[in-house]
Order: structure tokens, then C-alpha cells, then sequence
């Protein structure tokens, strides 16, 4: 039912260099333990990736080389959002001439509220402009970030016109309810969600998989939630909660820091710690909170 995604396609976090480039080699190193952790793809620039500070020839740059590495481009889910719809229509062109399909979209983020109809237009007109069958579009829906979100009828209304291309929904809403109406109401499309805990009901109501965060501190546990929705453990469920609290263990912090914090803490790496603007590193108070919450769940973070 979900040929064109489904599965498990981690949200990479996107390292930087000291100098504040992106850090390519860590980028690949990461890739790579997570495919070959069992993640069916990876999702590059989203943003948990800090995607949309980064420019259309960073992000082209780091494609190439993800590629050159010896990561398939059926392995690469890429997120094309841009302030410029002639950007995203860049970056859309680009992922194509490379063999990646899989491309995600946000709704025009940078107006307030707008209405459906110029949500159609504006995706249209990228599709229109990258201009390639073989594009196969995830629109990504994310309100507490753009203000704007893919409403029902804007989703039938693309579906309609662009059968082939669009196959999927990111639900990044995080409202269960949320998600089960877009599976019930969308059945053709693959649903995705980004909540983790989410991530189980709504695969056995017809759900797609999951393009989330935690992934790139768990994926093996991400996995076996995947890949047996209908059976994740107690002991899963938990270290899944424990993990994510970790994300509010003081009030106020943004969460792609604290993953980095999460992710320098599991692999010794500090320069996981380095984010891009606008985005801050933690206070020196909350990063030992998260440091010291991770290193508390012990034994039990052994393989995920």
C-alpha cells in the first residue's frame, strides 16, 4: 500500500565544523550507523537538521556527498523547503539529476496564516517548476513551526492534481487524533508521523512508519517499534518516554540542541554540541540537566 515511503527515515542532526560549515565526514559517519542500524532511509535537512539555515548550495554540497559516500538515492528522503519557491524548485532539480525522488515539503511558512488556495499554489508551482514525473513529494506538516499547516482539502486538492507525485504526509503535529484522521482520510498516501510515541498507534491503523528525531540517539528501538507496532514491549515504551523527557528536563529548551547534547553524551563527541543561528547551544546549567538524565537511564541505553 505504501510502496513509494514507509518505514523507519531518521531526521538526521546535522554537525557542524568549528568554523560553523556543515561537518561532512560526521554527517556520513552518522548516516551510515544509522542505516546500518536498520533505519530503511535517511531524511536530510528537516528540522531536527537545522535544514532551513543552510543555503541551497550547502545543501546541495552535502547531498552530492552523502551520495559519493555510497548511500543509495533510494535511501535519501530530502527535505526541499525554502523561504523562495525558486530554492526549493533548486533544490528539488538538483535531488532529481542525482536519482533522489523522495522530497518533502513544507507549506509557505513565511506569511501568516495563508489561505488553502495559496498553499496549493505554492506547492504547485514547485512541482511545476522542478517538472519531473518521477518527483515523488511527503508534504510535510508542521504547524507549531511554519504557522501554516496542510489542511484536508489542500492535501485532496494536490492529491488530485498531482496523483503520481503526491504520496505522503509527515505529520509533525503532534496530535494523535491529528494523525488517525489523515490515515482514515488519506488511505492511498503514506502517513508518517514524527511524535514517537504516536509512532505505533497509528501504524496499526494504517500508518506508514515514522520520519522522527529519537532515531538518531535510538534506532534500534525506533526499529523494533517500526517494524512491530502491534508489540512494542513495556520496556520499550518506557525507555522511549524516558528518552523524550529528557527534551523538557528544564523548561524552555529547544529540542535540536538537546538531541545534540543527547547525541555528543552517547558518542563522546563534543562536536555534536555546535548549532547554527538562530538556534544557541544549552546553558551550561541545562546541558548537564540532559547530560546527567541521559546517563541515568544507564544500562538500559546499551544497543538502542
Amino acid at each position: 500500500m505504501h510502496a513509494a515511503i514507509s518505514g523507519l527515515w531518521p531526521a538526521l542532526l546535522h554537525p557542524l565544523s568549528a568554523e560553523g560549515s556543515l561537518d561532512t565526514g560526521l554527517l556520513l559517519s552518522h548516516a551510515r550507523a544509522q542505516l546500518a542500524a536498520g533505519c530503511d532511509g535517511v531524511t536530510l535537512f528537516g528540522t531536527t537538521g537545522e535544514g532551513l539555515a543552510f543555503t541551497v548550495a550547502e545543501r546541495c554540497a552535502l547531498l552530492d556527498a552523502l551520495l559519493a559516500a555510497g548511500v543509495g538515492p533510494d535511501q535519501v528522503l530530502v527535505n526541499i523547503s525554502a523561504v523562495a519557491l525558486g530554492d526549493a524548485i533548486a533544490l528539488g532539480r538538483h535531488a532529481l539529476s542525482r536519482g533522489v525522488c523522495r522530497q518533502m515539503l513544507m507549506p509557505p511558512f513565511y506569511f501568516n496564516q495563508p489561505r488553502d488556495a495559496g498553499i496549493v499554489r505554492a506547492v504547485g508551482e514547485v512541482m511545476d517548476g522542478i517538472g519531473n514525473a518521477e518527483l515523488r513529494v511527503v508534504l510535510y506538516h508542521f504547524p507549531a513551526i511554519s504557522t501554516a499547516g496542510f489542511s484536508h482539502a489542500a492535501i485532496a486538492e494536490l492529491a488530485r492534481r498531482y496523483p503520481q507525485q503526491v504520496v505522503g504526509i509527515k505529520d509533525s503535529s503532534g496530535d494523535l487524533q491529528h494523525a488517525l484522521d489523515l490515515v482514515r482520510a488519506f488511505p492511498a498516501l503514506s502517513v508518517l508521523v514524527g511524535a514517537e510515541p504516536q509512532v505505533a498507534p497509528v501504524m496499526q491503523a494504517g500508518g506508514a512508519g515514522s520520519i522522527c528525531g529519537l532515531a538518531n540517539v535510538a534506532p534500534h528501538l525506533m526499529r523494533r517499534v517500526v517494524s512491530a507496532p502491534s508489540q512494542v514491549s513495556a520496556a520499550d515504551a518506557e525507555l522511549m518516554n524516558q528518552l523524550l523527557a529528557l527534551l523538557s528536563v528544564r523548561p524552555d529548551m529547544p529540542f535540536v540542541p538537546v538531541y545534540k547534547v543527547m547525541l555528543a553524551e552517547q558518542s563522546g563527541n563534543p562536536d555534536w554540541l555546535r548549532v547554527r543561528a538562530p538556534l544557541c547551544c544549552l546553558e551550561a546549567d541545562e546541558e548537564q540537566a540532559v547530560r546527567q538524565g541521559y546517563r541515568a537511564i544507564g544500562e538500559r541505553l546499551r544497543g538502542v
